[in-house]
């Protein structure tokens, strides 16, 4: 359900520079020397056809106070012909692909109906990479049929991936989506599902440390607006969370890459 995390102002009625604008109202109240970078998030933002792209993404680097991109796509909605025009944008502006790849297992991802395999992610990845292109991947952790050892597995195969940045986040069950049909039918098939805080960070303790030290971590948890949210109910901030995080890292004596076995 996008309306869990697309932002108030943000109306697909209006065009891409009044987006960018009601948001830079939004944020210069209280970030009044702020840059942004225009976030192309909710849906596949790759399809559509080249001409039609280059307008949108040249419209919101047409924005004041708009520095760069980054967006938000499938691993299989991706041609070589628009990397090229990338690339080719990155020369001068920030620009960073985020690939929803969601699981390294591609019996999950049948579950889940996403429509592509892992193979095809790591195409993705590798051929924007080799561009030149800031490569993001997005994965989501406790699906039903993760476990602990297969969700400790995915960090050597990223880790060997061109990847600069990771996204991690817990599965959140959202209202009105198919997943929250099957969660009220079918609990058990949840019991992968993090229900504190405490053992999600435990989880990403380890997965860390299994982690190539030099990739940036960009997010470890989403924040579903608590009416939409189904399970798990934390009534935790992410701010707060990072600092449970770190709290475990340290009790711990761990640090990310320290367990990671692989080339320096």
């Amino acid at each position: 359900n996008n309306l869990s995390f697309v932002p108030s102002y943000c109306s697909a009625s209006d065009s891409v520079a009044v987006q960018l604008e009601k948001g830079r109202r939004f944020f210069g109240r209280k970030y009044p020397e702020m840059r942004y970078l225009a976030y192309f998030q909710a849906h596949t933002n790759t399809y559509a056809p080249l001409p039609v792209l280059q307008r949108l993404y040249e419209e919101a680097l047409g924005v004041e106070g708009v520095d760069g991109l980054v967006i938000g796509t499938r691993p299989d909605c991706v041609s070589d012909e628009l990397l090229d025009y990338l690339a080719s944008l990155a020369r001068y502006s920030h620009i960073m692909m985020e690939y929803g790849v969601e699981s390294v297992d591609d019996g999950q991802l049948r579950f889940l109906n996403r429509g592509h395999t892992f193979a095809e992610a790591c195409s993705a990845i590798q051929r924007t990479a080799e561009r030149g292109i800031f490569t993001t991947a997005h994965l989501i952790l406790g699906l039903p049929g993760d476990t602990i050892p297969s969700m400790l597995s995915q960090p050597s195969l990223l880790s060997g991936l061109p990847l600069d940045v990771l996204k991690l986040h817990q599965l959140q069950i959202v209202r009105n989506t198919p997943l929250a049909l099957l969660y009220d039918k079918q609990p058990p098939m949840f019991s992968s599902l993090f229900h504190t805080p405490e053992a999600y960070a435990s989880l990403l303790c380890e997965y860390l440390r299994r982690l190539r030290p030099d990739m940036a971590v960009a997010r470890f948890t989403a924040q579903s607006p608590p009416e939409m949210l189904v399970a798990p109910m934390w009534g935790m901030k992410n701010y707060e969370f990072v600092d449970l995080l770190k709290r475990k890292l340290r009790e711990a004596g761990a640090r990310q890459g320290d367990l990671y076995v692989g080339r320096p």
